[in-house]
């Protein structure tokens, strides 16, 4: 078995009447895990350092601008039987302008804003869970 890190996953909040709003995107069909919520993820590609892969996957999967980007505190895992690895996935948030439009790409056919409470309960891991509870607690606390 062997630890690898070729997985982000980025999670996108605006502040809509001074409440946070997590961005939800539905997999494609032809994904992986089709019909899940999740935040934005994706492959590191060689060479490429994680926080500069999230930043590329933000603007390919949804469009958007970050107005503040970083890193956090957690790392999520999973193993993988298909090639006998544990994967360490480090976590990434950014915050967007309230106005701003979703450009979904083809990996996703639909996006939600929702409160943290919703995407909790829609998300399907508990890493991605605990992610938003530390992102509120991190970031977001009032």
């Amino acid at each position: 078995m062997k630890i690898i890190s070729n997985i982000i996953e980025l999670h996108i909040y605006k502040i809509v009447q001074n409440e946070p709003q997590f961005l939800l995107l539905k997999r494609s069909e032809k994904e992986i895990y089709p019909g899940i919520w999740q935040m934005v993820s994706g492959k590191i590609r060689k060479g490429e350092k994680a926080y500069n892969a999230a930043k590329r996957e933000l603007m390919e999967e949804t469009g958007l601008i970050p107005i503040s980007f970083d890193v956090v505190p957690i790392v999520n895992s999973f193993y993988s039987c298909n090639n006998d690895s544990v994967c360490m996935v480090p976590v990434f948030v950014c915050e967007v302008k309230s106005e701003t439009e979703v450009k979904i790409s083809d990996e996703h056919t639909d996006f939600q804003w929702v409160s943290p409470e919703i995407a909790k309960s829609l998300l399907a891991w508990d890493g991605q869970r605990r992610a938003v509870d530390v992102i509120l607690n991190h970031f977001l606390k009032k």
